[in-house]
């Protein structure tokens, strides 16, 4: 979209000539009450200074229609002065007042201000999300992080709905002295100073409860938000306590009491992200309220996204980035943050293993993409900064962040960043702040540290190196560190070095110790003259952002008896390197599948039991040899309806393998499996096949030609809510027919008409295994549409449907020639081809896979 796209140096020179004093927004929220609404009115007034009287700028408003601009009294021609997403001005001076009348645009495609509709009983609901660059779809700004300013906002809406703000929400106002008119006008108090992405808007129909946090900083009024049709979801005593944990803990670390007065968490529909850090209104995706029982992992991961947000009161709204290239660190920070606090403050001690389990894995394969980054990324534009949302940003930062804290101790740390809070509350910072008051604190040199860790990409290999004696003890050992040719950086590491022996059918830690690497080689002398153990594990404790191999004999260990490893995150390690050796065609698909079998039932991380069977999933599907193939499927399928027969009743595996079981049917008996389940005519003691999991059979059903429409219609009216409808779009994409596929190629690229999540839901759907036939003809489709989709369908939805649809699952090398011919032609916006890229990597890797397979 035309002048969508703000420079880091458009920023920085209206950065140097402009101080914001103050925004007063008025939103009316009635101007078309119906079910079809698209509009509504946006009043904004913004007083700022200039330090150059005469000068010009412009200020941002996205998609609207502008009635009306007034400059220090003056009218201006909104004709002439708005084009191309900016409203130009000139001849400034000290002081200035701009007021600009418009009516803006609903959204719903999550950016904005998203307006929902409930199919369950026609309820509206509407809320803003505004990062990265989307306050100005809503209201006229400077929108940029660091022109901080108060705001005050005004809104009107219909008298019976609840709004809520960044202030305390007020007591509403009747617009009518008669109350007759049907409207009301809730007047926020002014804000403290925020950046633009972090303030908020929430309006509807909403239920509300209201709880209190007594601090010895005083209290905090809590609210929790919900749709009336989730109320009987929304487990407010679960979300209260995990909230007040987080208070009471970061209140503490940080010695800073919360800035923001009150804390209200609103779970909102069709949402696009896990949650956003609004200062003191914090939105997260209502899928967090389940409707259906979910594992411990689902409730570990929304403790950790709770505390996530809660982190950012203080690192990203109090204290602010300047511009996006310290996005890393807003992140990275309170992804660090959110493990720390749920292993000190909540029931969920062992959220690093599932750390390591999940978004670690997250990381190391965005880092091996071919658009890897460093983790402080060069942020030119905000179109650099919309794709960096992603495992590098989020979880490798907060890897390294976790090393940077063993480097300097936590206390330091902790204290170094308590410092930066006090020297710069309610202002903005660049990564150079934090690091001087860390090095302060700590008294070490941290810049050679940041330059070798968060200016460079890739990730590194460790490999243990080493000779044995006649006895069977290491005659010498090193750790040889390698690096790919792309991004041949070779790092220090503090590495974690565990010894495990075989005793009494169980695997036991002999011995374990911490050392420092560097360079190519670095010998470890400790080791010399120990016993070589069944097990040597690199990274005890899982210090180091690095990848580890295990040596043969380790590998042998661990292939026939991971499960007699008691240690959660030395397991974790050991599925990470076996999961990293299979994706690096080092370890066959076939015995990755394996030794999934052989453990998984036997395995109590939470995130290890939910997520380890969807890499043994891709393992069977798409790395394994073709001649292989239907070998290992069918050893997949049966081996899972082992484990799900085996399984504890009730208990989170069971649930897991009924899940996976059904992505893994494809034989007739399989198959009636899932329909006799359906019916009720077939059950496992424990198992509840509610709403959720009837989908997940469906779905199956659906994906191998055994559900059509009509089915498919029935359940969904057994299910006539969003999430239904969602899964019912997605369980029609699945259908192997080309008419299906049709349906659902203009659903998802398309149409304009289709919420954002409904998009999701079938992009997510459209490209299964197994259905080469009805696929093969989009692969044409998908690049022609990647030529210009960037700019046909925005952000959101462009980048959804060229990651998810790209057809990986046709692995050949006539596919990479394909999409190398067109990478060489086409003339796609780069963010389009940075995730065809993607895709085609992910393709070769398969490849090599594989080949590694069909070795046996």
């Amino acid at each position: 979209m035309p002048g969508t796209n703000l420079t880091r140096d458009e920023a920085a020179t209206r950065a140097a000539l402009l101080d914001v004093t103050s925004y007063s927004i008025d939103l009316d929220l009635t101007t078309a009450p119906d079910a079809q609404s698209t509009t509504f009115g946006s009043t904004t007034t913004i007083r700022f200074t200039c330090t150059e009287p005469g000068a010009e700028t412009f200020a941002d408003l996205v998609d609207a229609t502008v009635h009306e601009i007034t400059l220090n009294g003056e009218p201006v021609d909104p004709a002439t002065a708005y084009a191309d997403n900016r409203i130009a001005l000139s001849g400034l001076a000290a002081e200035n007042e701009l007021v600009v009348r418009a009516d803006c645009t609903y959204s719903r495609t999550g950016e904005g201000l998203h307006r929902f509709v409930d199919p369950a009983d026609d309820r509206v609901y509407t809320y803003s999300q505004f990062e990265v660059p989307d306050a100005r779809r809503v209201f006229t700004t400077f929108e940029q992080p660091d022109l901080k300013a108060p705001f005050q906002f005004t809104v009107t809406a219909p008298e019976g709905w609840k709004v809520v703000s960044n202030s305390p929400t007020p007591t509403p106002e009747p617009t009518a002295s008669d109350g007759q008119s049907g409207a009301a006008v809730w007047t926020f108090a002014p804000t403290k100073p925020l950046s633009t992405y972090v303030t908020a808007i929430v309006a509807g129909e909403y239920h509300e409860v209201l709880d209190v946090y007594h601090g010895k900083h005083g209290d905090i009024p809590l609210g929790h938000y919900c749709r009336q049709s989730l109320v009987e979801h929304l487990d407010v005593e679960e979300l209260v306590k995990l909230t007040r944990q987080g208070f009471e803990f970061f209140e503490e670390a940080f010695a800073y009491p919360y800035p923001f007065g009150k804390y209200d968490q609103l779970y909102v529909p069709e949402y696009n992200m896990g949650a956003m850090e609004n200062a003191g209104a914090v939105t997260l995706r209502d899928e967090y309220l389940p409707r259906s029982r979910q594992d411990r992992s689902f409730y570990e991961f929304r403790a950790e996204v709770i505390l996530h947000e809660m982190a950012h009161m203080w690192f990203g709204d109090l204290v602010t980035m300047k511009w996006w290239d310290d996005l890393w660190l807003n992140e990275s920070f309170a992804e660090w943050a959110c493990y720390h606090a749920a292993v000190e403050a909540t029931e969920f001690t062992e959220a690093w293993t599932g750390f390591t389990n999940a978004r670690k894995n997250w990381a190391y394969r965005q880092d091996q993409l071919p658009s890897t980054h460093p983790i402080a990324a060069d942020n030119v534009d905000l179109r650099a900064v919309e794709v960096n949302f992603d495992g590098i940003t989020y979880a490798k930062g907060a890897s390294v962040l976790k090393q940077l804290v063993a480097w300097v101790g936590l206390e330091n740390f902790l204290v170094g960043v308590r410092a930066y809070f006090q020297q710069h509350e309610f202002g903005n910072t660049e990564f150079k702040d934090l690091l001087a008051a860390l090095e302060k604190s700590s008294g070490r040199d941290l810049e050679s540290w940041a330059q070798e860790w968060l200016q460079t990409a890739g990730v590194n290999t460790l490999a243990p190196e080493f000779e044995l004696a006649e006895d069977g003890t290491y005659a010498s050992f090193g750790v040889r560190q390698t690096a790919h040719p792309d991004h041949p950086t070779l790092r220090r590491h503090r590495l974690g070095i565990g010894l495990y022996d075989e005793v009494d059918g169980r695997l036991v830690r002999r011995t374990s110790l911490e050392t420092d690497i560097s360079g190519e080689l670095t010998d470890v002398a400790e080791l010399v003259g120990q016993r070589q153990p069944d097990l040597l594990l690199l990274n005890e404790g899982d210090l180091a952002y690095a990848k580890i191999r295990l040596d043969e004999r380790s590998l042998a260990t661990v292939v026939g008896g991971l499960a007699t490893l008691d240690d959660s995150l030395a397991r974790a390690l050991c599925w990470g390197a076996a999961w990293d050796m299979t994706r690096d065609a080092e370890m066959s698909a076939t015995d990755f599948v394996a030794l999934v079998l052989s453990s998984i039932g036997s395995e109590t991380d939470a995130f290890g039991v939910a997520r380890i069977p969807g890499y043994a999933a891709l393992a069977v599907t798409q790395y394994s040899a073709p001649a292989n193939r239907a070998a290992l499927r069918a050893t997949w399928e049966q081996g899972l309806r082992k484990l799900l027969e085996n399984a504890e009743p009730g208990s989170d595996h069971q649930l897991t393998f009924a899940r996976a079981y059904a992505g893994a049917a494809h034989s007739d008996a399989a198959l009636t499996d899932l329909e006799r389940l359906l019916e009720g005519t077939l059950s496992f003691d424990g198992l509840a096949v509610d709403t959720d999991l009837r989908w997940t059979l469906l779905n199956a059903l659906a994906r191998n030609g055994r559900a059509e429409a009509d089915r498919i219609a029935a359940e969904l009216e057994r299910d006539n809510t969003i999430s239904g409808q969602e899964h019912a779009a997605a369980a029609r994409a699945m259908r192997p027919t080309a008419e299906a596929k049709a349906e659902a190629w203009e659903i998802a690229i398309v149409r304009d008409d289709v919420p954002n999540e409904t998009q999701r839901s079938v992009v997510l759907a459209f490209q299964q295994y197994g259905q080469d036939d009805v696929l093969a003809p989009y692969v044409e489709k998908y690049l022609a549409a990647a030529d210009t989709l960037w700019e046909d369908k925005g952000t959101q939805r462009a980048s959804t449907a060229l990651e998810f649809m790209f057809p990986k699952q046709l692995a050949s090398q006539e596919l990479l020639d394909r999409v190398d011919a067109w990478l060489e032609s086409s003339p796609a916006n780069p963010a389009a081809k940075r995730y065809v890229r993607e895709g085609r990597a992910d393709v070769a890797r398969a490849l090599a896979a594989q080949a590694k397979d069909a070795q046996g």
